[in-house]
């Protein structure tokens, strides 16, 4: 009975929504996570289930960047779909596994230009960039989820949970879900997820749930070298599995309500609000970079 009631609650907001698209912002607090290839990864996965796939790209034109490693060259971006410009569809450029790609700079359109308004259905992928401040964009806030990525190192594990206190204190930020990448042994990776979610309930309230992990896999250096994910290009290999098994389960997410365009202002983070934990915070990071309980 307890399990038919969250149900019926979900229900309910799929009802009283004014779009059917779901939108997943996908993050990394610190560079080289693998951030942007799992975004795309993911898109591929979503796509071959089916899916329409919009995959918006708040990063700078690079080698590094969603077009490049796709190799397309869209007509538009998302300031010209705001503006009216360009409908969504011609401004994209679509890829061979049937993604469409928008980039999306922040800054370039108004703060509260929401993706729902002209992705109606589907998913919309934001690969997101964090500003100076390690900020989310407005666009990436107005997320129904967002999926901090991780690697399974003490660095990484430091970095993630600093700026997802960041992220908690700056945007009132209450929820999301964790992606470890690289990841050599899942039962590990397992037990990182949990020490962080019980970490970030008992000190942030913030409620984490994880989203999967994605084992370390050299495929994915060849696909990215015939630009191309690794979904695409080796769908049997280990990574593309669990890429694929990370897209199945978006399906069984519950709807949440989406950020409003008026958190547009993120509140100052005072680094010494929380400091009689500090402490135990600090010995509770290190317990979880070593990967005990």
């Amino acid at each position: 009975m307890s399990k038919l009631v969250p149900d019926q609650a979900d229900g309910l907001r799929r009802l009283l929504a004014q779009s059917s698209a779901r939108v997943i912002a996908i993050a990394a607090m610190e560079r080289r996570q693998g951030a942007t290839t799992a975004a795309m990864n993911l898109g591929a996965a979503l796509a071959h289930m089916g899916k329409d796939v919009l995959l918006m790209d708040e990063h700078k034109a690079g080698a590094n960047s969603v077009c490049a490693a796709w190799s397309v060259d869209p007509l538009g971006t998302l300031a010209d779909v705001a503006s009216k410009r360009l409908t969504c569809e011609g401004a994209a450029a679509q890829t061979e596994c049937g993604v469409n790609v928008l980039p999306a700079l922040p800054g370039g359109q108004p703060d509260y230009t929401d993706p729902r308004l002209f992705w109606d259905g589907g998913v919309v992928l934001i690969d997101a960039s964090l500003d100076s401040a390690g900020h989310l964009s407005p666009l990436a806030r107005m997320a129904d989820e967002l999926v901090v990525v991780l690697q399974p190192n003490p660095t990484s594990i430091t970095a993630t949970y600093s700026g997802i206190k960041r992220l908690h204190y700056a945007h009132a930020l209450r929820q999301l879900r964790l992606l470890v990448n690289g990841v050599a042994d899942p039962e590990a990776a397992r037990r990182l997820m949990a020490n962080l979610i019980d970490t970030g309930s008992r000190y942030l309230a913030v409620s984490m749930q994880p989203a999967g992990w994605v084992r370390a896999d050299p495929h994915l250096q060849d696909a990215r070298r015939l630009r191309r994910t690794v979904v695409e290009a080796f769908p049997a290999s280990p990574a593309a599995v669990d890429f694929r098994v990370i897209g199945a389960g978006v399906a069984q997410w519950p709807w949440r309500p989406a950020a409003r365009p008026k958190d547009a202002e993120p509140t100052p983070w005072r680094p010494d609000a929380l400091a009689p934990q500090q402490g135990q915070e600090e010995r509770q990071s290190r317990v979880h970079s070593s990967g005990h309980h």
